[in-house]
């Protein structure tokens, strides 16, 4: 099997620039990303009643305007790439924070399940072979997402440079800046979703900052508009927060390497999950933490190897589209801070072109 490459992109200026160039450069397939992804959303919002996407992106709508005035300079990327693409600012927003949007526009009601989810790994410098602290997880959501996945360079005037693995016309995803900063996010799903900031906007601008203070206040306040748990490494420290629309919840990995999936851990927000936590999400966790014990010390390929485990079938780390179960891996990253690195691939661990990117 030929493995995936991984398509890489550099933009520098402005963020009106970095916009527009993106935009353009990916213009066709920025075009062909936001139906898809309305499309694979209306497959779920169905079994809610709705019949259209117009109230998905009307909440689409409200949270870019609620991110224009909490992040100005992403804001001003983002409606930079739409106008450089030629597609609607709003549209392509709910888009990019599709599960975010879908859930503000859920609440109150019951969600449906389904199997989507990553893994997360955080591993104190300890625990690895080098004496590098490393971060690291899957990305794992729709499998026609697989051919919209792209690592986009930013060289702004004005802040960090950064490398995100992200998809066409998105903002930061998974992603590092040149202080050594990384960051990630796992999805989960709790009620009490509303208008606010996608979680793509509150990863762009933790990698905007210049320290991991910043970045943990920045994710903490952040007028968030649901549920996600996200991490934060830099050389020195790593940690995680489980989120909710009201409530942020810190957990350090210091003493011991840390796995995360897609249910809730903290039980404030257990109580309020919008759907009991997933066989696959439970295996996963329970996978992850016996490799995270079993491989120890850590580098790139023992992860590697972490992120390509199938031992458990449907249910397992490693994610195929032919398991039917509405999702798969569609990208793995390994952050090492203290060396500005990313190791990282499109699709899965054993499927795609590992190359090594540096900020």
């Amino acid at each position: 099997m030929e493995l995936l490459n991984l398509p890489q992109l550099t933009f520098s200026g402005s963020v009106t620039a970095i916009g527009e160039a993106h935009g353009a450069a990916l213009r066709q397939q920025i075009r062909d990303f936001v139906p898809m992804r309305f499309d694979a959303t209306m497959e779920y919002l169905r079994a809610l009643g709705h019949k259209d996407v117009a109230p998905l992106v009307d909440v689409g709508r409200r949270c870019l305007a609620a991110y224009a005035s909490w992040h100005p300079e992403g804001h001003a990327e983002h409606c930079a790439i739409a106008r450089g693409a030629g597609v609607d600012a709003a549209e392509l927003y709910t888009a990019a924070n599709m599960t975010d949007m879908r859930d503000v526009l859920a609440l109150g009601g019951s969600l449906p399940a389904d199997a989507e989810g990553c893994t997360a790994v955080l591993i104190p410098s300890a625990f690895s072979k080098s004496g590098h602290a490393i971060a690291a997880q899957t990305w794992d959501l729709n499998p026609q997402d697989l051919d919209y996945v792209v690592a986009i360079h930013r060289l702004p005037d004005n802040a960090p440079a950064t490398w995100s693995v992200t998809c066409t016309g998105c903002l930061s995803l998974v992603g590092m800046n040149d202080r050594g900063l990384a960051v990630g996010t796992t999805n989960i799903k709790t009620h009490g979703s509303k208008v606010g900031i996608g979680y793509m906007g509150v990863l762009h601008k933790m990698l905007s900052a210049k320290s991991f203070a910043e970045a943990a206040q920045i994710c903490e306040t952040a007028p968030r508009a649901a549920a996600h748990t996200y991490w934060l490494a830099s050389p020195e420290q790593l940690a995680e927060w489980e989120t909710t629309a009201w409530s942020a919840v810190r957990r350090d990995a210091v003493h011991e390497p840390t796995g995360r999936t897609n249910h809730c851990l903290v039980e404030q927000h257990a109580q309020k999950q919008g759907e009991p936590a997933s066989a696959s999400s439970k295996a996963r966790l329970s996978r992850v933490g016996d490799r995270l014990r079993a491989d120890a010390p850590h580098d790139v390929v023992s992860l590697q190897a972490i992120f390509a485990d199938r031992q458990d079938g449907i249910d397992s780390i490693n994610r195929f589209a032919e398991d039917g179960e509405g999702t798969s891996t569609n990208s793995v990253v390994v952050a090492i801070p203290a060396l500005r690195t990313l190791w990282t691939c499109r699709g899965s661990a054993d499927r795609g072109e590992w190359v090594e990117l540096r900020v």
